[in-house]
């Protein structure tokens, strides 16, 4: 049975391939594995149909046979796997891998959403202006560790893994010109991971989604 994964009909991020489905698509797409997308409305994502996939009625999910799975971190988990492709045979070095795919949703992506929440919900507050700092800081003291560790190296642990693509999937959150600029190894692996085939088509996938919403908008 064809790999069914859920996404948004009408993504908020506008095109820029910042949508939770995005990492499991590339996943799919670094793996060869062909997947249909159910395209969902914020309506459809709270009906029964939809919650009986994920409990908090979000995106993605995915269907591979007799299994659903929510969270992208855990699909992208399960398809890497089960799949060749996006973690080391050699067991030490998997486990290497998995440790970076925690690493990136656990301990470098909370700081990066905080940070976003802030701009997104309490810029009208009178503590924005005095909390900014803070979570810059917090940002980019996990931005030096990061860097510190990547050094001049192509990946993180040998050849690019899925730690590689959800470490890729949390910085592409981050504004480049604004944070990435201080840290030009971390930008040159984020673009080299942007300038894979399977990044590409996933991106493409993704963006054409979001264009014909737009002529449909219009």
């Amino acid at each position: 049975m064809t790999i069914t994964i859920t996404a948004f009909e009408q993504s908020p991020d506008r095109g820029r391939g910042l949508a939770r489905d995005m990492p499991v698509r590339w996943a799919l797409e670094e793996v060869g594995q062909p997947y249909e997308v159910k395209l969902l409305s914020f309506a459809a994502m709270k009906e029964p149909a939809h919650l009986a996939l994920h409990p908090f009625g979000q995106i993605p999910t995915m269907e591979d046979g007799a299994l659903g799975l929510f969270e992208s971190g855990a699909i992208v988990l399960h398809i890497a796997g089960r799949y060749p492709g996006l973690l080391p045979v050699d067991q030490d070095a998997r486990a290497r891998a998995i440790s970076w795919m925690f690493a990136a949703v656990s301990t470098i992506e909370p700081v990066i959403v905080e940070r976003e929440m802030a701009f997104l919900l309490e810029r009208d507050k009178p503590w924005h202006a005095d909390r900014l700092p803070l979570l810059d800081a917090r940002v980019r003291g996990r931005l030096t560790q990061l860097a510190n560790r990547l050094a001049d190296a192509e990946w993180l642990d040998g050849a690019f893994s899925a730690g590689d693509l959800l470490m890729v999937t949390v910085l592409r959150r981050l504004d480049r010109a604004e944070m990435l600029d201080a840290f030009p190894n971390l930008d040159a692996y984020v673009e080299r991971a942007e300038k894979r085939p399977a990044f590409q088509r996933a991106f493409n996938a993704q963006h054409a989604v979001y264009l014909q919403n737009s002529k449909g908008a219009g």
